[in-house]
Protein backbone atom coordinates (compact mmCIF):
# COMPACT_ATOMS: atom_id res chain seq x y z
CA UNK A 1 0.00 0.00 0.00
CA UNK A 2 2.69 2.38 0.99
CA UNK A 3 4.50 1.65 -1.99
CA UNK A 4 1.35 2.08 -4.23
CA UNK A 5 1.59 5.74 -2.71
CA UNK A 6 4.89 6.56 -3.69
CA UNK A 7 4.62 5.03 -6.93
CA UNK A 8 1.46 7.57 -7.50
CA UNK A 9 3.58 10.46 -5.62
CA UNK A 10 6.72 10.02 -7.45
CA UNK A 11 4.97 9.53 -10.74
CA UNK A 12 3.00 12.47 -11.24
CA UNK A 13 5.53 14.97 -9.24
CA UNK A 14 7.83 14.35 -11.74
CA UNK A 15 5.12 14.54 -14.71
CA UNK A 16 4.55 17.97 -13.84
CA UNK A 17 7.93 19.35 -12.96
CA UNK A 18 8.46 19.19 -16.59
CA UNK A 19 8.31 22.95 -17.26
CA UNK A 20 4.73 22.90 -16.73
CA UNK A 21 2.32 26.25 -16.87
CA UNK A 22 1.59 25.49 -13.55
CA UNK A 23 4.73 26.40 -12.07
CA UNK A 24 4.35 29.89 -13.70
CA UNK A 25 0.97 30.70 -12.98
CA UNK A 26 1.42 29.72 -9.11
CA UNK A 27 5.20 31.32 -9.39
CA UNK A 28 2.57 34.37 -11.21
CA UNK A 29 -0.08 33.97 -8.49
CA UNK A 30 2.66 34.80 -5.51
CA UNK A 31 4.03 37.32 -6.94
CA UNK A 32 0.51 39.41 -6.04
CA UNK A 33 -1.23 37.28 -3.71
CA UNK A 34 -0.16 35.66 -0.02
CA UNK A 35 1.17 32.08 0.16
CA UNK A 36 -1.47 30.78 2.09
CA UNK A 37 -4.31 31.61 -0.40
CA UNK A 38 -3.06 30.72 -3.46
CA UNK A 39 -1.63 27.19 -2.38
CA UNK A 40 -5.41 26.79 -0.72
CA UNK A 41 -6.69 27.71 -3.93
CA UNK A 42 -4.62 25.34 -5.80
CA UNK A 43 -4.99 22.65 -3.41
CA UNK A 44 -8.61 22.34 -3.53
CA UNK A 45 -8.05 22.60 -8.00
CA UNK A 46 -5.25 19.74 -7.12
CA UNK A 47 -7.83 17.61 -5.50
CA UNK A 48 -11.11 17.64 -7.72
CA UNK A 49 -9.00 17.33 -10.77
CA UNK A 50 -7.36 14.24 -9.27
CA UNK A 51 -10.64 12.94 -8.39
CA UNK A 52 -11.54 13.16 -12.29
CA UNK A 53 -8.38 11.46 -13.00
CA UNK A 54 -9.02 8.52 -9.96
CA UNK A 55 -12.89 8.22 -11.39
CA UNK A 56 -11.35 7.77 -15.20
CA UNK A 57 -8.92 5.28 -13.71
CA UNK A 58 -11.75 3.23 -11.53
CA UNK A 59 -14.25 3.51 -14.94
CA UNK A 60 -11.31 1.73 -16.60
CA UNK A 61 -10.37 -0.76 -14.49
CA UNK A 62 -13.39 -2.79 -15.32
CA UNK A 63 -11.90 -3.53 -18.92
CA UNK A 64 -9.77 -6.87 -18.95
CA UNK A 65 -6.11 -6.69 -17.46
CA UNK A 66 -4.53 -6.97 -20.82
CA UNK A 67 -6.62 -4.47 -22.30
CA UNK A 68 -5.66 -2.16 -19.68
CA UNK A 69 -2.04 -2.85 -19.42
CA UNK A 70 -1.75 -2.15 -23.09
CA UNK A 71 -3.53 1.11 -23.00
CA UNK A 72 -1.34 2.04 -19.51
CA UNK A 73 1.85 1.22 -21.44
CA UNK A 74 0.98 3.56 -24.54
CA UNK A 75 -0.10 6.12 -22.33
CA UNK A 76 2.88 6.06 -20.33
CA UNK A 77 5.04 5.92 -24.04
CA UNK A 78 2.61 8.85 -25.22
CA UNK A 79 3.87 10.36 -22.07
CA UNK A 80 7.52 10.68 -22.48
CA UNK A 81 7.45 11.22 -26.46
CA UNK A 82 5.35 14.17 -25.30
CA UNK A 83 7.40 15.27 -22.55
CA UNK A 84 10.42 14.39 -24.67
CA UNK A 85 9.20 17.04 -27.45
CA UNK A 86 6.95 19.41 -25.57
CA UNK A 87 8.53 22.65 -26.24
CA UNK A 88 9.27 25.31 -22.89
CA UNK A 89 6.74 28.12 -22.59
CA UNK A 90 7.87 31.74 -20.93
CA UNK A 91 6.67 32.85 -17.82
CA UNK A 92 3.10 34.72 -17.71
CA UNK A 93 4.28 38.65 -17.10
CA UNK A 94 0.51 38.97 -16.57
CA UNK A 95 -0.33 40.70 -13.25
CA UNK A 96 -3.33 40.54 -11.46
CA UNK A 97 -4.64 43.39 -9.11
CA UNK A 98 -4.76 42.72 -5.24
CA UNK A 99 -7.97 41.88 -3.34
CA UNK A 100 -8.93 39.92 -0.74
CA UNK A 101 -8.44 36.79 0.66
CA UNK A 102 -11.21 34.89 -1.17
CA UNK A 103 -11.09 36.21 -4.00
CA UNK A 104 -7.48 34.98 -4.00
CA UNK A 105 -8.12 31.54 -3.48
CA UNK A 106 -10.82 31.72 -6.05
CA UNK A 107 -8.61 33.02 -8.99
CA UNK A 108 -5.74 30.32 -7.66
CA UNK A 109 -8.74 27.81 -8.14
CA UNK A 110 -9.57 29.12 -11.04
CA UNK A 111 -5.91 29.68 -12.70
CA UNK A 112 -5.16 25.93 -11.73
CA UNK A 113 -8.64 24.06 -12.03
CA UNK A 114 -9.38 25.02 -15.49
CA UNK A 115 -6.34 24.71 -18.01
CA UNK A 116 -4.79 21.81 -18.92
CA UNK A 117 -7.13 18.91 -18.66
CA UNK A 118 -5.70 15.31 -19.54
CA UNK A 119 -2.28 16.39 -18.67
CA UNK A 120 0.62 13.86 -17.82
CA UNK A 121 0.03 13.53 -14.43
CA UNK A 122 -3.82 13.02 -14.45
CA UNK A 123 -3.40 10.47 -17.38
CA UNK A 124 -0.58 8.69 -14.91
CA UNK A 125 -3.59 8.74 -12.23
CA UNK A 126 -5.59 7.23 -14.19
CA UNK A 127 -3.42 4.51 -15.34
CA UNK A 128 -2.31 3.77 -12.05
CA UNK A 129 -6.04 3.42 -10.88
CA UNK A 130 -6.72 1.18 -13.55
CA UNK A 131 -3.97 -1.11 -13.14
CA UNK A 132 -4.28 -1.61 -9.34
CA UNK A 133 -7.68 -0.63 -8.90
CA UNK A 134 -6.79 1.56 -5.68
CA UNK A 135 -8.14 4.58 -6.26
CA UNK A 136 -8.43 6.66 -2.92
CA UNK A 137 -4.66 5.31 -2.44
CA UNK A 138 -3.48 6.79 -5.94
CA UNK A 139 -5.95 10.02 -5.31
CA UNK A 140 -4.07 10.77 -2.31
CA UNK A 141 -0.35 10.07 -3.55
CA UNK A 142 -1.47 12.54 -6.90
CA UNK A 143 -2.70 14.69 -4.68
CA UNK A 144 0.02 14.91 -2.27
CA UNK A 145 2.35 15.06 -5.35
CA UNK A 146 0.23 18.46 -6.63
CA UNK A 147 0.57 20.49 -3.73
CA UNK A 148 4.34 19.25 -3.10
CA UNK A 149 4.54 20.59 -6.82
CA UNK A 150 2.32 23.70 -5.82
CA UNK A 151 4.51 24.63 -2.65
CA UNK A 152 7.82 24.30 -4.87
CA UNK A 153 6.11 26.77 -6.97
CA UNK A 154 5.36 29.17 -4.92
CA UNK A 155 8.17 28.91 -2.26
CA UNK A 156 10.94 28.54 -4.61
CA UNK A 157 9.40 30.03 -7.79
CA UNK A 158 11.36 29.04 -11.01
CA UNK A 159 14.46 30.34 -9.33
CA UNK A 160 15.30 26.02 -8.62
CA UNK A 161 16.07 26.27 -12.84
CA UNK A 162 19.03 28.16 -12.36
CA UNK A 163 20.42 24.74 -10.12
CA UNK A 164 18.18 21.89 -12.08
CA UNK A 165 18.74 22.63 -15.74
CA UNK A 166 14.89 21.83 -17.87
CA UNK A 167 16.58 19.60 -20.11
CA UNK A 168 17.89 17.07 -16.98
CA UNK A 169 14.57 17.44 -15.42
CA UNK A 170 12.65 16.57 -19.30
CA UNK A 171 15.08 13.73 -18.83
CA UNK A 172 14.72 12.22 -15.90
CA UNK A 173 10.84 12.21 -16.46
CA UNK A 174 11.04 10.89 -19.70
CA UNK A 175 12.86 7.67 -18.36
CA UNK A 176 10.36 7.33 -15.24
CA UNK A 177 7.59 7.55 -18.25
CA UNK A 178 9.32 4.79 -20.66
CA UNK A 179 10.01 2.58 -17.32
CA UNK A 180 6.47 2.96 -15.74
CA UNK A 181 5.39 1.87 -19.60
CA UNK A 182 7.82 -0.83 -19.77
CA UNK A 183 6.55 -2.33 -16.58
CA UNK A 184 3.07 -2.21 -18.19
CA UNK A 185 3.91 -3.57 -21.07
CA UNK A 186 5.26 -6.72 -19.09
CA UNK A 187 1.56 -6.89 -17.65
CA UNK A 188 -0.19 -7.34 -20.87
CA UNK A 189 0.01 -10.98 -21.43
CA UNK A 190 -1.57 -11.44 -17.39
Amino acid sequence: MISLLLTAYVTVLIAELVGDKTLYTLSTLTTRFRLLPVLSGAAAAFMLKMLAAVLLGRALSTLPGGVVAAMSAATFFAMALGLWLKRRTPPSTESLPPTKWSRAVLISFAAIFFPEWGDASQLAAAMLVAQHRAPLIIWVGATLAMVTKASLAVTLGIGLRRYVPLRVVRLVTVLVCLTMGILAAFRIGV
